[in-house]
């Protein structure tokens, strides 16, 4: 007798083909969870970004694969190694080697299409040989505003937590200089100050460096502090303005931008312009004069915002992932030279 039941064949090809209906419906709902807004989202490649010559130094620091995720940026990598060239995805390089001739661009070697980056922190009037470089690099990293990249030397954050106690003071004014010429602004300005108001200098130019852990309570114990930049620039800010005064908890004198330069990174408040003078005896009296809850006025901005420094170059080169989905493609500056001298 035989069995009247379904026969096996038939029956595989059946679990055969619930099996199959069942990956295609798993497929499909996947392709969904990832198309959809707020799905699981695609994994996002790493972005290579390497650096020709590491700015100021003969050796770069160690890099490790953390090195942005450190910094709060994700899948991007931080190399020096020139054999990456071909396959690099941004390519940077830093002015003052190029200056300098420590470094030459490797032209003839470049990818097509390749994105290269010109970094630089310093102002235009100490940025020589732009001229020769017309047309080579496609992003700007640098302080200015308007830069493809735009890495400040500070900024202000909002704070969590009480203030701390305001340093003790004991003197007036405060100016820390290494680069002391007659030529300059600032000295200039110093010149004039100096006969009316009581400035201690101290730096390389006066024989009396700080240590760099000495600079910062030493400044502390001073009304003022003369953040005047070695040459007035578009948003040419540094760290006189962010560290040497608004860390070190005095109040900066500042000579540089416009005032409304300043007040687009900082409180009008939290700052003296010397431009709102007529002349440097009228400054000179408007701060001896300054009685103590004027003074105080200048550091209402302590209670609800903190200094950030931003003076690591690797945090810098990081930046420019963060930027990348964003950056314009195909653009290059034919005339770097007169974008950054204005």
């Amino acid at each position: 007798m035989h069995n009247a039941g379904v026969s096996p064949a038939p029956r595989l090809r059946a679990l055969g083909g619930l099996a199959v209906a069942a990956l295609l419906s798993a497929l499909w709902l996947l392709w969904l969870l990832r198309s959809a807004p707020g799905g699981a989202p695609a994994p996002q490649p790493t972005i290579t970004i390497l650096i020709w010559q590491w700015p100021f130094a003969s050796q770069p620091p160690e890099l490790p694969s953390n090195t942005c995720a450190s910094y709060g940026v994700a899948h991007c990598r931080l190399t020096t190694n020139r054999s990456l060239l071909a396959s690099a995805n941004a390519v940077v390089f830093h002015h003052r080697e190029l200056q300098t001739r420590q470094a030459r661009l490797p032209l003839a070697e470049r990818p097509r299409g390749q994105p290269w980056v010109w970094a630089s922190m310093e102002s235009p009037s100490h940025t020589r040989g732009l001229g020769r470089l017309r047309g080579v690099f496609n992003w700007v990293l640098s302080y200015r505003r308007d830069s493809d990249i735009f890495v400040p030397y500070g900024r202000l954050e909002p704070r969590e937590g009480p203030a701390p106690p305001l340093p003790a003071k004991s003197r007036v004014a405060a100016w820390v200089v290494s680069n002391f010429q007659e030529r300059q602004r600032r000295v200039q300005l110093y010149r004039q100050l100096a006969p009316h108001l009581q400035v201690d200098v101290f730096g390389r130019a006066t024989k009396q460096p700080l240590c760099a852990d000495c600079l910062l309570p030493t400044v502390a114990r001073y009304l003022f502090y003369l953040s005047f930049e070695n040459s007035q620039h578009r948003d040419y800010i540094t760290e006189k303005f962010w560290r040497n005064a608004l860390l070190a908890g005095t109040v900066p004198v500042v000579l540089g931008p416009s005032r409304g330069t300043y007040e687009a990174f900082a409180p009008p408040d939290a700052f003296v312009h010397v431009d709102d003078f007529g002349s440097a005896h009228e400054l000179a009296a408007f701060l001896a004069g300054m009685n103590e809850s004027r003074y105080r006025r200048y550091f209402a901005w302590r209670d609800r915002l903190r200094v950030r420094l931003f003076g690591d170059w690797r945090e810098r080169f990081c930046a420019i992932c963060a930027r990348y989905p964003h950056l314009p493609r195909g653009q290059a500056y034919q005339d770097l030279e007169g974008w950054f001298q204005t």
